[in-house]
């Protein structure tokens, strides 16, 4: 059998990748076998081994590789214009019925946050990473401290969750408007005064 390139390992894992972490956020993680993702991705169970330690080792890599993707743009922008601009467009997206129906190509931490809280290990920790990561994109001032960021990302996990929980379609956009009133209160009231 021919050996694999270096290109087509990278395509190879990018694929596992992917497909990881869409079915980790859409269905959990422990509903998902190596098996389903190695399925998903178009390659046998196998070859697993070949890009992962364990299971807990693609958790970590797939759940960093989804949270590079949803906040990619977020990141790239650099003037504080463009990051206003790009933070206003990612909560817009955050709080969207398409997000809320989609769990699978939405944030990761909406998805698997409890999840990661209960495994331990390094995909707790890219779990926390990812939270401070998300806590300073959010963060409107640097004179605040993180505060602002985390109750941010706070109103934002609280809000999409909310509406995932709902029975009816007006009960989750409910929840999606309550959860852009938190967020412009906080925005026009911060600081504000701590217990």
């Amino acid at each position: 059998m021919p050996r694999m390139s270096d290109a087509e390992k990278q395509r190879s894992h990018n694929r596992i990748l992917d497909a990881a972490a869409r079915l980790f956020r859409q269905n959990g993680i422990g509903s998902t076998s190596v098996a389903d993702v190695m399925k998903a991705a178009g390659m046998t169970h196998g070859g697993f081994y070949r890009h992962f330690d364990s299971k807990e080792d693609l958790v970590a890599v797939a759940f960093r590789h989804a949270v590079d993707d949803v906040v990619s743009d977020l990141e790239k922008a650099t003037t504080p214009g463009g990051r206003d601009r790009e933070r206003d467009n990612y909560i817009k997206t955050y709080l969207s019925r398409e997000h809320v129906m989609d769990g699978g190509q939405g944030c990761p931490l909406a998805a698997m946050g409890t999840e990661l809280a209960r495994t331990g290990g390094v995909s707790q920790q890219a779990g926390a990473a990812a939270s401070a990561r998300m806590a300073a994109l959010l963060q409107k001032s640097s004179d605040t401290g993180m505060e602002q960021g985390l109750a941010s990302m706070a109103l934002l996990l609280g809000a999409v969750t909310l509406a995932r929980l709902a029975e009816t379609a007006e009960d989750s956009d409910r929840a999606l408007k309550a959860g852009c009133t938190g967020l412009e209160l906080l925005q026009d009231q911060w600081p504000v005064d701590r217990l």
